[in-house]
């Protein structure tokens, strides 16, 4: 009994915290995809944007959660003796961190640090691939390599920004965060994989 009080009480003041909402906005500072060998082009998508609820704590203490997606597509060349395969493939991406933030006191723009965990879903793969011998083509089809090892992943994800308020409830927080993924989407037989490290630069921009 009074361990559901206390949890009723937590949750309570939990509740009674200043909620703000918006919208964050970024571009990835790294490749989605990482070329072992071949040529590949247009292997990263050019931004991200997704909505962002963030409770904030006493003590200049606060947690984020974040959906962001994305868009990636690429075509990468893999070039033999008479032989060329030629992949091309594209796919959406939602990230969600998850991230408890620490706030200085200085003024009208607070630095801020965070660390946390980050979940990762590919949406909507597709893949097509075609094997040219001697400028014949003799071989195409769909849902070739490279594939997925999981349609999910997850991480651990530290940061770092500052937080300027404008008029009294408006935020904007640009910062730097940087994730390392816990495994990769893609191997395609040591040609292409997808990238274990990932930096980004977000703006977030919310209304408290």
């Amino acid at each position: 009994m009074k361990s559901l009080c206390l949890l009723l009480l937590l949750a309570g003041a939990a509740l009674a915290q200043p909620v703000s909402f918006g919208l964050k906005a970024g571009w990835p500072l790294t490749d989605s995809l990482d070329v072992v060998q071949g040529a590949t082009t247009a292997a990263n998508g050019p931004h991200l944007i997704g909505p962002e609820v963030e409770v904030r704590l006493p003590l200049g203490l606060s947690v984020e959660f974040d959906a962001l997606y994305r868009h990636f597509s690429y075509t990468n060349f893999e070039q033999f003796t008479g032989t060329t395969v030629t992949t091309t493939g594209s796919s959406g991406n939602w990230e969600f961190p998850l991230v408890a933030k620490y706030r200085f006191r200085t003024g009208r723009i607070r630095p801020y640090v965070e660390a946390g965990v980050a979940w990762d879903a590919l949406a909507g793969l597709q893949n097509t691939s075609g094997t040219t011998y001697c400028s014949i083509r003799v071989c195409e089809g769909a849902n070739y390599p490279p594939t997925p090892f999981s349609q999910t992943t997850a991480g651990v994800v530290i940061g770092g920004g500052g937080d300027i308020r404008l008029l009294k409830l408006f935020h904007i927080a640009p910062e730097f965060r940087f994730t390392r993924w816990a495994q990769q989407y893609f191997n395609l037989s040591g040609f292409l994989q997808s990238g274990q490290n990932q930096v980004e630069f977000l703006v977030g921009f919310t209304f408290l």
